[in-house]
Formats: structure tokens, sequence, C-alpha cells
């Protein structure tokens, strides 16, 4: 290899190229991140934060074949917000991703209709239930959860408020 093609000679589509990166700083990351809208089809909102999910964790519970199903109400009239968790338990990244992505498309199925407004859920995968379940079984379960979370017989009732 002689020294003259590796002297500041770049490809053309390199050095033709307009785009420049602008520097980013801390106000223009967090103000791209606010103008994400978190929500999903049909007016669904996405839950985000550690503090909206531990919420809904002391809330109602429901279990069914293939996935646990927290609820809570919230007290508003707001559109019902949904998150979505899977354990390491459920498997790899590609397994967990695929049963999360499974779970994403339920909720978006079932939640309009069977959802409550003010309401916040969490759906939860299960190891070996979740990404292999027939979809029309993981719609039902989640019907199944719905109507017991809503009508307050859970299989675990709330704690009680002071005690652990």
């Amino acid at each position: 290899m002689d020294g003259k093609a590796a002297t500041g000679s770049t490809p053309p589509a390199v050095s033709d190229s307009t785009y420049v990166e602008k520097p980013r700083d801390a106000k223009y990351v967090a103000a791209k991140r606010l103008q994400r809208a978190p929500k999903v089809r049909g007016g669904v909102e996405l839950l985000t934060k550690r503090s909206e999910f531990l919420a809904c964790a002391r809330a109602r519970k429901q279990g069914v074949k293939s996935m646990m199903v927290q609820g809570r109400d919230r007290g508003d009239d707001a559109p019902l917000r949904v998150g979505f968790t899977c354990s390491k338990k459920v498997g790899n990244a590609v397994a967990r991703a695929r049963a999360k992505r499974r779970m994403r498309e339920v909720a978006r199925l079932v939640l309009p209709t069977h959802g409550k407004p003010g309401w916040d859920y969490v759906l939860i995968g299960r190891a070996e239930q979740t990404d292999t379940r027939d979809f029309e079984a993981l719609q039902q379960d989640l019907i199944f959860a719905l109507r017991k979370i809503h009508s307050g017989t859970t299989s675990r009732p709330p704690k009680k408020p002071g005690r652990k």
C-alpha cells in the first residue's frame, strides 16, 4: 500500500455530504424527548416512569396463564395508560422483545373496548407463555384479567396501607 491512498482522500459520497451534526446540549435533548408523545393507537398512553409502574404494582393484580396484569384506578377521566415489562426469566433479549410486541398488539386490540378511562395497566410477560401462546388465547387472557380487576375480585387483594 502506498502512502498516497490514505492521506486525506475520502470517498466522494462522504465528502459531498451536506449533513453536519449539531452539538446537542441538555435542553435540546429534553425538548426532543418531550416532543415524542408517549401514545399508542386509539388514544392509549404509555406508562414510562418507574413511579407509575410502582403505583400499579401496589394496586390490583390478576394473573392469567400468559401474563400478569396490574390495574390501578387513578381517579380521573384522563385516557387510560398501559406499560409493558418482561423479566429475564422470560428469556434472552429476543424472547423478551417478542413477548412485549405481542402484549402491545393485544393491548392495542383489547384495551380500547375493555379498558376504562382513568386507569393504569401494566402487563407483565410470563416465561414460556407470552411469546409462544396462541394469539386468540392471549386476547382472552387479557379480557378475563381486565374483568376481574374491574370487578374487584382479583386473585390477590390490594395491600392495606401501613402493612408490609
